[in-house]
């Protein structure tokens, strides 16, 4: 679910860069997607950390 969320988010800033931001620069397109789904990303990554982190303190 992680990379899908991931692979989502990059056309979908593309887009929100391109027809709502009006932003023309194909490069400053390309880091604000990337960085946007790298973001995403790790959100995730941390909050499936700290779920797991509070299902095993549970278990203790």
């Amino acid at each position: 679910m992680q990379e899908i969320l991931t692979a989502v988010t990059y056309p979908i800033v593309w887009l929100i860069c391109s027809f709502v931001l009006k932003i023309e620069n194909g490069l400053a397109k390309l880091l604000i997607s990337l960085t946007a789904a790298i973001l995403v990303y790790v959100l995730i990554g941390i909050m499936y950390y700290q779920r797991e982190n509070k299902r095993d303190k549970n278990n203790d």
